[in-house]
């Protein structure tokens, strides 16, 4: 059975986690003192007016509110700081940068599968409409009458702010190094092992990524994202290992 020693959680902070939590409260900060940051900062559609390279990495470091914030910090120092301590400070950060790079490749591949299906029913000409007067639309409060351009425009000017596809990354790498750990959520105040809610909870996310429900803001597929790429990653790491040690 493995455990899982508080004080790796509860101890002084490694330099990778603490750094972030730095980085991100400074984001915070930043994007409340200059208002209309995330339209810079957050990650738009990569056909979107709005689009910028450097977001793929900056989107990480901004979110939506103190909340979202606050909960995404503490399940880094949660877990981040007992799976610093066992890999080291250059294998977390280049897993943390790599599951968040995949939360978001896979929710822009679900956003481009919904657009490109928009554009199929209303035509090309929707798409240059979105993009010269939907954006100015849209940040007027106001969006399209016709549902599927309200949808499609929002699609275009809606970006994905956080670090909860790389904090997905790391609930998965917990629930893999420490599967028998139990675990206590404020919302479901009975002990779980760490690999069944590691399950349950991604397949929350699946099933409320598929339904999604109207006013859902919530990007589940990038929550999904950082677990899958996490996933993979880990398993590549494991086999590199192994074939070095038959070698």
């Amino acid at each position: 059975m493995s455990s899982f020693q508080p004080r790796g959680a509860f101890g002084s902070m490694p330099t990778i986690v603490k750094n972030l939590l730095i980085i991100n409260g400074l984001f915070f900060l930043a994007s409340i003192a200059v208002p209309g940051l995330s339209k810079v900062l957050g990650a738009f559609y990569y056909d979107s007016p709005l689009f910028e390279p450097w977001q793929v990495i900056t989107h990480m470091f901004m979110h939506a509110n103190f909340m979202h914030i606050f909960f995404n910090m503490f399940a880094l120092w949660l877990f981040g700081t007992a799976i610093e301590r066992i890999w080291g400070p250059q294998k977390f950060l280049k897993y943390y940068l790599i599951t968040g790079l995949g939360a978001f490749v896979l929710h822009y591949a679900i956003v481009a599968f919904q657009a490109q299906s928009l554009i199929a029913e209303l035509g090309p000409q929707a798409v240059e409409m979105v993009k010269t007067e939907g954006t100015k639309l849209w940040f007027e409060g106001k969006n399209y009458t016709d549902p599927k351009l309200a949808q499609l425009n929002i699609l275009y000017n809606v970006p994905v702010v956080g670090a909860s596809g790389a904090v997905f990354g790391l609930l998965l790498a917990f629930g893999m190094m420490f599967p028998n750990t139990r675990l206590i959520m404020l919302f479901f105040p009975v002990p779980i092992k760490a690999k069944y809610f590691v399950i349950g909870y991604g397949a929350i996310e699946l099933f409320s990524g598929i339904a999604n429900r109207p006013g859902d803001n919530v990007a589940h597929f990038a929550h999904l994202g950082g677990m899958l790429f996490g996933f993979i990653l880990i398993k590549y790491w494991k086999s590199k290992e192994n074939n070095y040690r038959e070698f």
